[in-house]
């Protein structure tokens, strides 16, 4: 028997990179699974390879997208993993709606569906995961507009949002995880390796030689797993090559 069988687990961001990681550890561990994307033909591309999950096409920075999850699906486990690209110009060549990407994607999702959990949405024992990341401890490169800080707040969501839970009582575990090192082969992980090489004037693969104790997306998802099915102490966590850890 699996480690959620039995359990129901939405994965906000779950068609494709980490979040298609954590959708496969999921039903590779017995539970139910819905996938939610903007993108129908990448959970079509999903369904097909993976049979089994459920998929659901929604944008989750509407504010009506957690009510149109939840009533396809009921989560005990629910990871928000939807993301956007990160910039990758000058500080003082970007627009406030470029800067400001990863806050209106990551951040809102994030908030919208902590949200609808505070509010009752969620039964006891429910536990929510926000993918972070690593970039909220080292700032990232300075053309990388506000992603760093989105992903600092998600922390700051699970923590807040945390003790809210505990003040009304409602039995939820609120969780951040940060990948600790950038991921090749991912949307977001191959964008931010080209951006950080070109400030840095380098080429993405003696960027990358550079790198240690990389973690893969089924890294992240079996710390997603391990975060579910654990009694984890904290509200922050990274994951690296070395595997799942309190952060810092």
């Amino acid at each position: 028997m699996g480690s959620l069988e039995g359990q129901n687990v939405v994965v906000i961001g779950g068609s494709r990179g980490v979040g298609r990681s954590i959708v496969e550890a999921a039903l590779g561990e017995g539970a139910t699974v819905l996938a939610v994307a903007r993108g129908a033909a990448a959970l079509t591309e999903l369904f097909n390879e993976m049979p089994g999950v459920k998929t659901l096409a929604s944008d989750a920075t509407k504010e009506a997208a957690p009510d149109s999850v939840f009533k396809v699906l009921e989560p005990d486990v629910l990871v928000i993993c939807a993301g956007a690209l990160a910039p990758s110009a000058p500080i003082q060549e970007q627009s406030w709606e470029v800067f400001s990407a990863n806050w209106d994607m990551d951040v809102k999702a994030s908030f919208l569906f902590c949200k609808a959990a505070l509010q009752g949405r969620l039964k006891p024992g429910s536990r929510v995961v926000l993918i972070s990341s690593g970039a909220a401890f080292s700032g990232g490169p300075p053309n990388s507009g506000g992603y760093s800080g989105a992903k600092r707040m998600q922390m700051f969501l699970a923590g807040h949002s945390q003790k809210e839970a505990d003040r009304l009582g409602l039995g939820l575990r609120f969780m951040a995880l940060a990948p600790a090192r950038i991921m090749p082969g991912t949307g977001v992980g191959d964008r931010g390796i080209d951006g950080i090489s070109a400030y840095m004037g380098i080429r993405p693969k003696d960027f990358l030689a550079s790198m240690t104790d990389m973690q893969t997306p089924a890294d992240v998802a079996r710390a997603v797993v391990a975060l579910a099915t654990g009694k984890p102490q904290g509200s922050s966590f990274t994951v690296s090559g070395s595997g799942l850890a309190a952060a810092a």
